[in-house]
């Protein structure tokens, strides 16, 4: 008779680390990729895109960049040496692990433990004694910690000292309520491409169960309730519904194209505005989408083929005349300038940490020379419309007076009956700014109606 020998059953493979640890370990290793390494939040999240956990991992990231300058001053004292001569990915796992005691709804203790998890995932096992004892300092003196950091206001609001001293400059008392805005979560706003379609798509939003607002001083604006994946959105994939935020809906109107005009959009990508323009005015005799990147020209074709639009799309640097455009060739230009981008700081987070008070004389030069190209190719009599996402008057009012200075053809138009007026707006000695929050509830816009006499 055949021997029979019993096997012991299989048993559950052991996870290898504890549910949370892999989700907390990538937010880590984006933040430690935007602070220790500059890249772009958006960027350094690409590797979290086939992640299950991706939402999860872009709201610790995000969150945790949004208040980067005032944890890890407050996180920083209870290391027993020097914190910048940890190794920048521990640095990084502690500040994250940090946002999560004090900012999510987690237990403190299972964030300490979720971290020390961590530690092991992004390579640095070897410290997660070190990452367990500073998380427990930090859980049973955070009030104490976070108190000395908030004492300084650059810290208690998260902004990089140099930031702070520009919006306190340029905006005296409303630098609280300008750096409180910058760390508000951004609601997600939408553009309707027609106005008779509002009523349409907040039905079909609250019959799926959310809710929705229109924006009263925007007639194409909605505001949702909660953020929501594009694709559910009714309308976007035929483009009759597209993402952006109130304030930068008003580009378009405000350069109010006419059927039978030649525009330009300079610095076009990513296409919203591009859209827009085509959207608002169909019978346009050409509409050219002109941005110093290719790659990102292929962004600005998705956005009008989604709608069934077009446009002549040229990759070319506008700093300079392109060989292939003749001067006084358009009746509407529109420059989208590149900025620092602190109007927008709300939906990036990572701009505080890769910002610097170097770049901003950088950004104000290129400003110049695409301002001067550009009015090189309007009209006699056309409008050009100036804009950008920063709230320092050294990108925005300052480039355009010295322009009004250089050219004599040039004059400052008023605000056109054809666009909205925005509560809250700001009128300064040239042009207008809307402050991210406000009274409007956008983010950070400058903007300047320029035309073109003979």
């Amino acid at each position: 008779m055949k021997r029979s020998t019993w096997r012991r059953p299989p048993q559950p493979r052991r996870a290898r680390h504890a549910p949370g640890a892999e989700t907390l370990a990538q937010a880590a290793l984006a933040v430690h990729a935007v602070v220790f390494e500059g890249r772009s939040a958006d960027t350094a999240l690409e590797a979290a895109h086939e992640r299950i956990d991706r939402a999860a991992v872009r709201a610790i990231a995000l969150g945790t960049l949004r208040w980067y300058l005032r944890l890890a001053p407050a996180i920083a004292p209870l290391s027993n040496r020097p914190f910048e001569e940890l190794a920048p990915k521990l640095a990084a796992l502690l500040v994250t692990a940090a946002h999560q005691v004090e900012y999510s709804r987690g237990a403190a203790e299972a964030q300490v433990h979720l971290a020390v998890d961590a530690s092991r995932v992004i390579g640095e096992g070897r410290a997660s004694g070190v990452v367990n004892a500073m998380l427990r300092r930090f859980v049973a003196n955070r009030a104490e910690s976070l108190a000395v950091a908030d004492a300084d206001v650059a810290q208690r609001h998260a902004h990089p000292r140099w930031l702070v001293d520009a919006i306190r400059q340029a905006w005296g008392e409303r630098t609280e309520s300008i750096l409180a805005a910058n760390n508000q979560h951004p609601p997600m706003v939408l553009r309707i491409a027609d106005e008779s379609g509002i009523d349409d798509f907040l039905r079909a939003w609250r019959a799926s169960g959310r809710d929705a607002r229109a924006v009263p001083w925007n007639p194409r604006a909605v505001v949702l309730e909660r953020p929501a994946a594009v694709q559910t959105l009714p309308g976007f994939e035929l483009g009759t519904v597209s993402v952006q935020d109130a304030g930068a809906q008003l580009a378009a109107p405000l350069l109010d194209a006419r059927a039978g005009m030649r525009v330009l959009d300079a610095c076009a990508a990513p296409g919203g505005k591009t859209l827009h323009i085509a959207q608002r005015t169909p019978d346009l005799a050409e509409l050219v989408a002109i941005d110093d990147d290719p790659l990102r020209l292929v962004r600005v074709r998705e956005n009008l083929q989604r709608a069934g639009r077009d446009a002549l799309l040229v990759a070319a640097d506008l700093t300079g005349m392109p060989p292939s455009f003749g001067k006084a060739s358009f009746d509407r230009v529109l420059v989208d300038a590149p900025c620092s981008a602190t109007g927008v700081i709300r939906r990036h987070p990572d701009i505080k940490l890769l910002r610097r008070a170097a770049d901003i004389d950088g950004f104000a030069a290129t400003q110049r020379r695409i301002l001067d190209t550009a009015f090189e190719l309007l009209r006699a009599g056309g409008t050009l419309i100036y804009c950008t996402c920063s709230v320092l008057p050294a990108e925005n009012e300052a480039v355009v007076s010295a322009f009004l200075e250089r050219r004599t053809d040039a004059a400052v138009a008023p605000w056109p009956d054809s666009a909205p007026r925005p509560p809250g707006l700001l009128e300064r000695a040239v042009g207008w700014q809307l402050l991210p929050g406000g009274d409007a509830g956008t983010d950070g816009f400058y903007y300047a109606c320029l035309t073109r006499h003979s």
